[in-house]
Parts: structure tokens; C-alpha cells; sequence
């Protein structure tokens, strides 16, 4: 009884020691204030914890996409307006600000009891618990799903699409869905499905699988389509952020002209790209001082 007795205790000094380097776990947000959190799955059920630094992007960051901007921003301003707002699917290549949009609205919105909670792909089977733990919490939420794709089969396509529109429990009122993809269907689509698509009566008649793949696009109410920036654009995006990060209009050529280099070197005249050229150039520049 005596050994039992010491290697408890040898037991209990080992986690005293291990206990400060142990990482923080973040607690369970219980109130909510405007801003950023993520839900993070722990088993069978999962909780909302807080983002402690949110990116600083802001709305007025976003160049070149002054369409898809002003429509999102005034269903998020609808929305919390108790006005009628829809889910928003976001659809695109990547580094054109799908991403960036959503997350400029936490800055922009969350004085106003905006609240963005990250879901990620694996968690997406969950949506339907976690929207109906937010519906008694005061304030508006919007349960952000970034980078969706589904393979044939998926479950998680179907628990995404019950939750939209399909259930007999309906989505709470201060609840949206803002999801980003690269396809615009989600499902992924096969010439074989075109194939089997019929003419009937000069009317084109998708099969049960096309039909199936755009049933869920067509569940969120607002679709916003990303382009990629031509030249002209790309260039200004570049200009906007060295402007920011060098706090002065900097006319120079040579920097087009490095910028334009960059982009072919990254194969990508993407807004995230002038970003990165941006940061590279000021960077290099300071250093040089």
C-alpha cells in the first residue's frame, strides 16, 4: 500500500511539472459581444471558442470586387436590421477575396452584435446542433464555411443541404450561412452526367445527378461569382498596398513592372498575390534603409 502510496505521488509531481507546459485550452464562449470564434468539435458534440486575433482586413481593403462587396455588405447590414437576408454562397478562384470579404465583416459589423463563427469541413455534419445552440443567444450570427467541396457520396453534402432548406426544423432567425467555393455546383460533375442529360421538347432536362449537384447551390439565396483580375487590375491592388504599408503614393514603373514579374513567377495575377508582391516590396525597401 505503502509503494502505491509514493507512486501517486511521483505520479502527481510529474503533472505539477508538465501542467505550465501544457498549452492554454481556450475556454467555451457562453456570451457573446461581436467578433470572431470558431466551433471546435470534441467528440460526439463540440464548442465555440473565441478568436483571439481576427485578421485586420476591412472592407475598404477589398479592391476591384466593388460588386460582390456591395451585395454582401448590404445583406449582412439586412440581416442586422431583423430585415429578410439570405445565405451566400461565395464561388471562385482562389485568391480573388472570397475569403477576405467574410472575414472584413467581423471588423466592420461586430460593434453592431455581429458574430462570425469558423465551421470547418469536417465539423459540417454538426451545423444543424450548432445553429440551434446559438438560437436563444442574443445577437446575430453568421456560421462561416470556407473552401467547400464535396466528392460523390459525402455525407457531409447532405447534412450542408438539410440545414439550408430541407428540414422541418427551420434555421434559427439570427442565423446565416456565408459559404466559399472554387466550384460553383460544390459536387463535383462528370461529362457522363452531361451525357445523359436529355432534349425534350427543345427544353433541356438535366439527369438526377446534374439536378442533384445544383440543388444545393441553389439552397443559399445570394451566389457571388469571382473572377480573376486582369492586368490593370492586379496592378492597382498593388498599388493600393504598397501605398498602405509605405504610407505615401509611390510612383514608379519599375515596380509594375517587378509586381508583373512576381505574378508570372506565382502563376497568379490573384489579389492575394499583389498582397504578398506588396509586402515583399516595402519589406525589401526597409531593409535597404
Amino acid at each position: 500500500m505503502a509503494n502505491i502510496d509514493k507512486l501517486i505521488d511521483r505520479i502527481n509531481q510529474f503533472l505539477d511539472r508538465i501542467e505550465p507546459l501544457l498549452p492554454e485550452q481556450p475556454q467555451e464562449v457562453t456570451e457573446f459581444n461581436g467578433g470572431a470564434y470558431r466551433w471546435r468539435c470534441h467528440g460526439q458534440t463540440g464548442v465555440i471558442h473565441s478568436i483571439q486575433y481576427p485578421p485586420d482586413i476591412c472592407l475598404d481593403d477589398l479592391q476591384c470586387i466593388d460588386r460582390q462587396k456591395n451585395s454582401i455588405d448590404s445583406n449582412t447590414r439586412q440581416f442586422l436590421n431583423n430585415l429578410p437576408s439570405n445565405n451566400v454562397l461565395l464561388w471562385g478562384p482562389k485568391g480573388t477575396g472570397k475569403s477576405s470579404l467574410i472575414k472584413a465583416l467581423v471588423n466592420e459589423y461586430q460593434s453592431q452584435g455581429l458574430n462570425i463563427v469558423e465551421v470547418n469541413r469536417e465539423d459540417l455534419g454538426m451545423l444543424r446542433d450548432i445553429s440551434e445552440s446559438l438560437r436563444e443567444q442574443s445577437g446575430k450570427f453568421i456560421l462561416y464555411c470556407d473552401d467547400l467541396s464535396f466528392e460523390e457520396n459525402d455525407p457531409s453534402y447532405k447534412a450542408i443541404k438539410v440545414v439550408l432548406d430541407g428540414s422541418l426544423s427551420s434555421i434559427p432567425d439570427n442565423v446565416l450561412i456565408y459559404a466559399t467555393s472554387n466550384r460553383r455546383h460544390l459536387l463535383s460533375e462528370s461529362m457522363r452526367d452531361n451525357q445523359e442529360s436529355q432534349m425534350i421538347r427543345e427544353e433541356l432536362h438535366h439527369n438526377e445527378a446534374i439536378e442533384e449537384k445544383i440543388s444545393l447551390s441553389e439552397r443559399f439565396g445570394v451566389w457571388l461569382a469571382f473572377h480573376p483580375f486582369n492586368q490593370d487590375q492586379y496592378l492597382m491592388i498593388v498599388d493600393y498596398w504598397i501605398e498602405k504599408l509605405s504610407g505615401k503614393i509611390i510612383k514608379d514603373k519599375s515596380i509594375h513592372k517587378t509586381a508583373l514579374k512576381w505574378a508570372l513567377e506565382h502563376g497568379s495575377r490573384s489579389g492575394r498575390s499583389a498582397y504578398q508582391f506588396a509586402r515583399d516590396w516595402y519589406g525589401k525597401q526597409q531593409l535597404e534603409k
